[in-house]
């Protein structure tokens, strides 16, 4: 072998080692010395990366640590006293020799994961520090003023804000982002997606996290029209829609209520469940003010969710039976039953949900308890399956850790976690119908509704 690529030679000009043979082109042994020399690099640029990937003694007391986090999270948090059944203390006695001979990161993710898998419970995952840091994005609370969901790999316009600088721009629905702030979006999709714990409502967030900045910045967007022609925009980034709300230690949070009529239906949406006051208000009002229209359409894509409680009084201005409920939660200590209490006056017609992979928490609790009880039908693709409270919490050794803090069983006796809510009829957004001014959910409950009417 040659060392250094600095072989010692003989008379003839021949590498030492090497007989010449008669006939044979010169020109090969320089080929065949490359070739030595060439795996001799690779042999010794393999060995530095094994020796990069082992771990310092820092690196695993990081691991060592983040492993007592998440195994003291769960003792302590999971709604059960023995998580998933299980001996908890048997499983940190099994689990802890094994963390420490972890030789690696991947190791160290393996063995936690093998550990939440005990459990058979979702909503328990160790996302990797670098997806973490793609969903962590914080930056700023400016907004252009539009929503979007990702569609067959691409970051699709899905809704332009009344008044908002998206709007002002012409930014219109079906528009695909190309990049924000100069940086590509595909590549961030492909990543995200790529991990097994990343669901849709986390996804969609960490892109659309992308579209945002400080207040009274600008942000540089490329779009693609609907003849697929970029469009290069510099939007205004200004408050986000709706009214600021707060709840708790929560920084506050911008809540919008809309309510229209669509071909004699009343079609109502907003986008959390929170602002209890004024949103249940404008439930209310939307409602009453409809009580003899063809039919209702309730709008909770995007939705994640808020204060449960609110599910059960907008479910008493539908139901008008007593006794009923959408489902029953479960903790540490308490259960929440969700009890519908009827209102004097309740709308009697045919009631839509609309629903997607952004529909979570109150939202599934909602749309899951009303179909269970023979009161709604759904529309649209499945829900987050997100409908327990959870927390995504940073490990010390930069991963991600989201854990679920109680269970939920719906009134039809099923868990939401991990099933979702499913569609009576599943309706797929596609860029085609948006760029062509058409929401296929929405037209799907109208034409059911129109069903149901029968003849006036």
């Amino acid at each position: 072998m040659f060392v250094s690529g600095q072989a010692k030679k003989g008379v003839s000009g021949t590498p030492r080692g090497f007989a010449c043979t008669a006939g044979v082109d010169r020109s090969l042994w320089s080929r065949l010395a490359r070739l030595e020399l060439m795996r001799s690099l690779l042999g010794i640029l393999l060995l530095a990366g094994t020796l990069r990937a082992q771990l310092t003694p820092g690196q695993k007391q990081l691991n060592l640590d983040s492993f007592e986090k998440v195994w003291t999270t769960i003792r302590d948090q999971h709604w059960e006293k023995n998580p998933g059944g299980l001996d908890w203390q048997a499983i940190h006695e099994e689990f802890r020799p094994r963390i420490e001979k972890a030789d690696s990161i991947d190791a160290t993710r393996a063995l936690l994961r093998e550990m939440l898998d005990r459990l058979h419970q979702t909503h328990f995952a160790i996302i990797p520090s670098t997806v973490y840091s793609d969903v962590d994005v914080t930056l700023g609370d400016g907004s252009p003023g539009l929503d979007l969901r990702v569609i067959d790999g691409q970051a699709v316009v899905t809704r332009v804000d009344p008044g908002s600088p998206a709007e002002k721009a012409g930014v219109k629905l079906g528009w695909a982002v190309v990049s924000a702030g100069g940086k590509d979006l595909a590549p961030v999709i492909e990543k995200l997606k790529s991990d097994p714990s990343m669901h849709e409502l986390m996804l969609e967030r960490a892109v659309l996290a992308r579209l945002s900045g400080p207040e009274g910045g600008k942000l540089h967007v490329v779009f693609l029209d609907a003849a697929n022609r970029n469009v290069a925009l510099d939007l205004d980034l200004g408050d986000p829609r709706g009214i600021p709300a707060k709840f708790g230690n929560l920084p506050p949070q911008y809540v919008w209520f809309e309510a229209k009529k669509i071909d004699g239906a009343q079609y109502v949406a907003f986008n959390m469940f929170l602002d209890l006051p004024r949103i249940m208000g404008n439930f209310g009002d939307a409602v009453n003010s409809c009580l003899k229209c063809d039919g209702l359409i309730i709008d909770l894509r995007g939705n994640p969710g808020g204060i449960g409680g609110m599910a059960m009084g907008m479910a008493g201005f539908l139901v008008d039976q007593a006794g009923r409920k959408l489902g029953t939660m479960y903790m540490r200590g308490a259960t929440i039953n969700f009890a519908v209490l009827p209102r004097p006056e309740v709308f009697k017609g045919p009631v839509a949900v609309l629903v997607d992979g952004s529909s979570a928490s109150t939202s599934e609790i909602f749309a899951g308890g009303l179909k269970d009880l023979g009161r709604a039908r759904i529309f649209g693709t499945k829900s987050a399956a997100a409908a327990l409270p959870s927390i995504i919490d940073k490990l010390p050794n930069g991963d991600g850790f989201q854990y679920a803090m109680a269970n939920y069983i719906s009134d039809g006796g099923k868990p939401l976690e991990g099933n979702g809510v499913i569609p009576d009829q599943e309706v797929k957004l596609t860029r085609k119908a948006l760029l062509a001014g058409h929401d296929p959910v929405v037209d799907a409950a109208i034409e059911w509704i129109q069903k149901q009417r029968g003849p006036k």
